[in-house]
């Protein structure tokens, strides 16, 4: 029986079992979707990247989550990088991955860390009942209507859309406890992948914020660290003046309310959005893959 070398990379962290798990496998050619999808079911990460020759790009990496495909994926794109440098198939350096969100602009840098282009950003400012936000995350409402008097809700997207909710303070953002048929619910209603909640109460003076990140709807109840969320976090920050002077490079927390603490790094400069960290392999093995279906009948 077929097997593939598979991994578990943990993304945006400096050791094992933190961050943000994402599976790899390195070699995915001849696969089709269905057994990408069993394969991303089996590892159970939150996202699997499945990565093959590309002719225009260094590789063609496919994103699935153990309930769909998605176009793009911020933190098994940071992992591909990391586990691509340290085979020494990716050389420190400029490189691009082909994905279905298009050709990304990557970097590994000498250090080890990984970056990542993103899509062109759009912010949406959007007017958001608090009080169904509050009932769908399990927040106090008055959370997230004091500081959004100055910052609003939005959506923002630099490959994925997200829905971008300020909350006042980190006490108030780890007490939350979503319902997640109504985060779904309010995700959907906005076209939204997820629900992006954040504070400027981080724990490190030096992190920008701290935020946590909803998808159910997409197979995710909630992301360890998300980059591509994060992404669209920076964007949004700079869309609706957070700041007197907009820092161009930042530091996201993301993980700690669920044990997998993270950081992401977050470039902004104009219409360019970065976002790199760094990953460790904490699984490397091999996985049965199952036979390819030839139809979708089901024999009696």
């Amino acid at each position: 029986m077929e097997t593939r070398r598979t991994l578990l990379i943990d993304a945006f962290a400096d050791e094992p079992l933190a961050g943000n798990a994402a599976g790899i496998v390195p070699d995915a050619t001849g696969l089709d979707a269905e057994q990408m999808l069993a394969i991303a079911r089996e590892l159970g990460a939150s996202e699997t990247a499945f990565l093959t020759d590309a002719d225009d790009a260094d590789r063609r990496v496919r994103y699935f989550t153990p309930k769909q495909e998605v176009d793009l994926c911020g933190h098994a794109t940071i992992a591909s990088l990391v586990h691509l440098h340290d085979e020494g198939a990716l050389d420190a350096g400029e490189g691009r991955l082909r994905t279905n969100a298009g050709v990304l602009d990557v970097e590994v840098t000498d250090g080890g860390v990984a970056w990542m282009a993103t899509d062109t950003p759009s912010v949406e400012v959007v007017d958001v009942d608090y009080e169904r936000v509050g009932s769908a995350l399990g927040i106090d409402p008055a959370a997230m209507q004091d500081v959004g008097a100055d910052l609003p809700a939005a959506v923002a997207s630099v490959g994925l859309p997200f829905l971008v909710v300020p909350v006042n303070f980190l006490e108030r953002l780890g007490e939350a406890d979503p319902d997640m048929g109504a985060v779904a619910a309010l995700a959907d209603d906005y076209d939204a992948t997820g629900v992006y909640a954040f504070t400027f109460d981080a724990l490190d003076a030096a992190s920008t914020l701290h935020a946590r990140m909803w998808a159910p709807g997409a197979g995710v109840p909630e992301d360890p660290v998300t980059g591509t969320a994060s992404g669209a976090c920076g964007a949004y920050l700079h869309a609706v003046d957070a700041f007197d002077d907009p820092p161009q490079s930042m530091r996201f927390e993301q993980g700690h309310f669920v044990d997998r603490p993270g950081l992401v790094r977050v470039e902004v400069d104009g219409d360019a959005v970065r976002v790199g960290g760094r990953a460790v392999t904490a699984l490397d093995g091999s996985l049965v893959v199952p036979p390819a279906d030839e139809d979708d009948i089901l024999e009696a």
